[in-house]
């Protein structure tokens, strides 16, 4: 059955989170476990018949081994850690680092000139939380925003942002940058996620070819089955391939991020949408079909599901999302409601480059009130983009994102 081609269900990563300590010294031997480790068990995939695409490596809040007590301090301290990370034996397989978390002013005000130095080892998250009243912590959201607004003026063409999200309700074990983030009562541990796109349209081709269903209800049923079993099938598979791997793991698997996760290399999520009978993305039945998605996507029996384990629209790593707004097809509005029924909040989403900070910061704040009034994770990770207003098009160069156009904050 073609479901059960692995070349349609790519190891998107393997994500390992490790602590770190103030003493340097043991640095290398923590880099090089985990490398070894993810070098091993991508080996294991291989083998097994599953592309792998990247591996990870996330730490506790930096704020406990970097030397933070100034911009250069903590440079230094990246930058040692960037060499040990570059001359690890990767085997030419692409490693992507996140540094944990910020937690302080002082620390979110180091991030700009982190990020513009050392980028892709360099990934960070900000997780806002509510007060004793069940407000959200504006003031933290404030720091944030001053953030993101020094990223876009400092790295070319705003792209630094890429690196960096605020999260809202989000648990630890998110195998996605840059919201991922790890704390060390959790040990060392590591989780899968997985790209999936290509598998849905496939089974949902099949299913619309053969179905003879006219009933809406009854082909929304079947559009569930068959992207369950397709699903069901790849993690379970993965799964097996873990348990019964034949050499000592040093982390402990955590479980799966069920996520479709899709990049530019793949399906689009639109094309799953088209096959499900929306007539375009934005178009009246994208929440119903984003809640089904969603409903499939934590399905997944038998495993552990962590991270967003939901539908994942980030706007500039989606082919069809992009041409999508090039056409008009939602705006920013619309894909914060769908996040209402989705699971990873405002992706990548480019905005003018004079977007006024209170309008930013609110923009937040509408997010992490559904997070924690829906009690769902979701995230904030807006590019202002220099120069460029509501309508016109990016011009980004990293290799991760595709050019779209740049939605208005009303």
């Amino acid at each position: 059955m073609s479901y059960q081609n692995k070349d349609l269900c790519k190891v998107r990563t393997i994500t390992t989170f490790l602590s770190l300590a103030s003493d340097k010294s043991r640095w290398k031997q923590e880099i090089d476990k985990a490398s070894r480790f993810c070098l091993r068990l991508s080996k294991e995939f291989i083998d097994n018949g599953y592309a792998v695409q990247s591996i990870r490596i996330v730490t506790n809040p930096f704020g406990e081994y970097l030397n933070t007590a100034s911009l250069e301090s903590a440079r230094a301290d990246l930058a040692f850690l960037s060499e040990l990370l570059n001359t690890s034996d990767l085997s030419g397989m692409r490693i992507r680092f996140a540094i944990g978390e910020a937690k302080t002013e002082h620390e979110i005000g180091l991030l700009p000139e982190l990020i513009q130095e050392f980028g892709d080892l360099c990934n960070v998250c900000v997780n806002v939380g509510l007060d004793e009243h069940g407000f959200l912590d504006n003031e933290l959201i404030q720091h944030a925003v001053k953030a993101v607004e020094r990223i876009s003026c400092i790295t070319p063409r705003g792209e630094g942002n890429f690196n960096f999200t605020v999260n809202f309700n989000c648990a630890p074990l998110i195998p996605y940058f840059p919201a991922s983030y790890h704390r060390n009562e959790s040990g060392d541990r590591f989780v899968i996620g997985l790209e999936t796109p290509d598998l849905l349209v496939d089974v949902l081709q099949t299913y619309n070819q053969t179905a003879t269903a006219e009933n809406h209800n009854d082909r929304f049923k079947g559009y569930y089955q068959v992207m369950h079993g397709a699903l069901q099938h790849h993690i379970s598979s993965i799964q097996n391939i873990i348990t019964h791997a034949d050499f000592d793991m040093p982390f402990a698997f955590a479980g799966f991020d069920s996520s479709a996760a899709p990049s530019k290399s793949c399906a689009s999520m639109v094309d799953v949408y088209e096959q499900m009978g929306v007539e375009y993305f934005g178009a009246a039945g994208t929440v119903e079909a984003s809640a089904l998605l969603t409903r499939v996507f934590k399905s997944i029996e038998g495993v552990d599901l962590v991270g967003f384990s939901g539908l994942m629209l980030a706007l500039t790593e989606d082919t069809g999302l992009a041409q999508g707004s090039i056409e008009d097809n939602f705006d920013i509005r619309a894909l914060l409601t769908y996040s209402a029924v989705c699971g990873i909040g405002l992706d990548t989403v480019p905005i003018p480059g004079n977007t006024p900070t209170d309008k930013i910061a609110a923009l937040m704040r509408d997010t992490g009130t559904m997070a924690y009034r829906l009690n769902k994770p979701l995230t904030v990770r807006v590019f202002p983009v220099p120069g460029l207003v509501a309508g016109d098009m990016t011009a980004f160069e990293s290799d991760d994102l595709c050019n779209c156009a740049v939605l208005a904050v009303p």
